[in-house]
């Protein structure tokens, strides 16, 4: 009975490890998503080479923050500043990415200074992002090809 003591103590920590790590993952989304202007958004830096990196997305004032999914940090692991953001094209799913992202999601390419990204939301925020862009303040353009 002795012998299997410290097995069960190490197998009892590892589970609340992964029990705390979880919790963490799922309190610091819904912080962050509790922020109005907060949305179901994944990324893609290079399109048609890199994977998609799952995550959310908050408006801020002039920017967009995005936000690692699987991440402990509460700092965005990206920041798209709004004057910079153009929106090239929108589309749906096709080939290997409708496995990856929702059949009701759109692709949004997307310029950003000199590189080009792809986004992947809903139809609603994609409305939601188009009317961001749109709504600069005077003196801005709106940044939708």
């Amino acid at each position: 009975m002795s012998d299997l003591i410290v097995p069960a103590a190490v197998i009892a920590a590892l589970i609340l490890g992964v029990v705390v790590v979880l919790g963490g993952l799922l309190m610091r989304r819904t912080i962050i998503g509790r922020g109005v202007g907060a949305f179901d958004c994944s990324l893609r830096h290079r399109p048609q080479t890199d994977g998609w990196m799952f995550g959310l997305a908050r408006y801020e004032h002039d920017r967009l923050d995005w936000f690692r999914l699987f991440a402990l940090t509460f700092r965005p692991s990206r920041t798209l500043i709004r004057s910079n953001l153009i929106i090239l094209e929108r589309r749906r799913p096709d080939g290997p990415d409708q496995g990856m992202l929702d059949s009701d999601w759109v692709l949004v390419r997307c310029a950003y200074d000199s590189t080009t990204l792809e986004l992947g939301m809903s139809e609603m925020a994609y409305n939601g992002l188009a009317t961001w862009l749109e709504s600069a303040p005077p003196g801005e353009h709106a940044n939708i090809a």
